[in-house]
C-alpha cells in the first residue's frame, strides 16, 4: 500500500509499508521504520479518529532521532484501511472491540516479528482510549504507554449529558450509519484554521490540510451515530471508579490545557486513580499536542524522554 509524499511532508527514510488482514477480514495499511544505529526499541503510534499515517511523519522523525524504530497503521474505517460503509466519508465502527482486533493484528503480524524490543506505545486522542482499553483488558504488548490528550470523556456541557442516550436511541431505531446531528462529509482537518479546535500552529495545520488536498481519499467526515454510541459506551466504562484502578500498566498521560475536544479534568481524575501512572497538563495547548507549536511539543517530548526508559537527553 502506498504512502503519500508532498514537498511539505516527505516520507521519512527507511520505511517499509504494506497491508495486513485482521481475523475478521479487514485490510489495514501499516508502515514501519527501521531503528537508527544504537537502537532503543520500538514505539507504536496509535492514531486518533480521522487520522492517517502521513500526519505523523514529523513524529516518526522525532522518535527515530531518539533511537527508536517506529510502527503505525490506519485503523479500520480511516486512512487507506478498509472502510465499512459505501460512503467512505462516514466514520463507522460497531464497537470499540473492533479497534482492539486491529491492534492485536498489527502487533502479531508487524510489530513482534519485525520490530526490536522493548516496545512502547504513543497514543493521541482515540488511540489513547484504545491503548487504555488494551491495558485494562490485560494486553501486555507495551513496556510503557504515553498518551496525548486521550479520549477519556467529552468536555462537560448540556450536550454532553444527552449525547450518549441520544446516540443509543438513534442507533436502536436504525440510524447508526447516519452522521451525528450537524455532522457532514467534510474532512476533519480541512476546515479553516481560524476557529479550529485542533492546534494553534498554522504551519502544521496547513501541512496536514495540504496532505488531504493531495490525497482526499485519506479524509474522513463526521462520526456516524454508531461510532458515537460505541465511543460513549467506552467512555462510560472509563468513568467507573474501579476502571483506572484495575490497570497495572505504567502510563503517562499528557493533557492539553485548552482542549475543546476531550475533557482535561476527566484526564486528571483518571490519572489520579491509576496505580502506576502519572499525568501532566500543558497549559495553553490545544487538543493535538503533537501537531502544536514547538514550545508545546518540546514540553511533551521532555515528558516523554523522562518517562520512557533509554531515551537520551534532548
Amino acid at each position: 500500500m502506498k504512502l503519500i509524499s508532498i514537498p511539505a511532508n516527505p516520507v521519512p527514510d527507511h520505511v517499509v509499508t504494506g497491508g495486513i488482514k485482521t481475523p475478521d477480514g479487514v485490510n489495514l495499511r501499516f508502515a514501519r521504520w527501521d531503528p537508527p544505529p544504537g537502537r532503543r526499541g520500538t514505539v507504536v503510534v496509535l492514531q486518533g479518529r480521522a487520522e492517517f499515517i502521513e500526519k505523523y511523519y514529523e513524529t516518526v522523525r522525532d522518535l527515530r532521532a531518539r533511537g527508536f524504530a517506529v510502527a503505525t497503521f490506519d485503523w479500520r474505517g480511516q486512512g487507506l484501511s478498509d472502510r465499512a460503509l459505501a460512503d467512505r466519508h462516514k466514520g463507522y465502527v460497531r464497537n470499540f472491540s473492533e479497534y482492539a482486533t486491529d491492534l492485536d493484528a498489527v502487533m502479531e503480524q508487524v510489530v513482534l516479528p519485525d520490530c526490536p524490543p522493548p516496545i512502547f506505545a504513543l497514543g493521541p486522542s482515540m488511540g489513547g482510549a484504545i491503548a487504555i482499553r488494551a491495558c485494562h483488558d490485560g494486553s501486555r504488548w507495551f513496556e510503557r504507554v504515553v498518551l496525548s490528550a486521550p479520549m477519556i470523556a467529552l468536555p462537560p456541557g448540556p450536550l454532553t449529558r444527552v449525547a450518549g442516550p441520544l446516540a443509543r436511541f438513534m442507533r436502536l431505531i436504525g440510524r447508526g450509519s447516519g452522521y451525528v446531528p450537524t455532522g457532514d462529509a467534510g474532512a476533519s482537518g480541512s476546515e479553516d484554521f481560524i476557529g479550529n479546535v485542533l492546534t494553534s500552529d498554522p504551519v502544521r495545520f496547513a501541512r496536514n490540510a495540504a496532505v488531504l488536498e493531495e490525497a482526499p481519499e485519506l479524509g474522513l467526515g463526521a462520526p456516524t451515530i454508531a461510532w458515537a454510541d460505541a465511543a460513549m459506551r467506552q467512555m462510560n466504562q472509563f468513568a467507573l471508579p474501579s476502571y483506572a484502578g484495575g490497570i497495572r500498566q505504567s502510563i503517562l498521560m499528557v493533557a492539553a490545557g485548552r482542549d475543546e475536544v476531550v475533557s482535561t479534568p476527566a484526564i486528571e481524575t483518571f490519572g489520579m486513580n491509576l496505580l502506576a501512572g502519572r499525568h501532566l497538563i500543558l497549559a495553553g495547548s490545544k487538543h493535538e499536542i503533537l501537531q502544536e507549536q514547538d514550545h508545546y511539543r518540546s514540553q511533551f517530548w521532555a515528558a516523554f524522554d523522562a518517562f520512557v526508559p533509554g531515551t537520551p537527553l534532548f
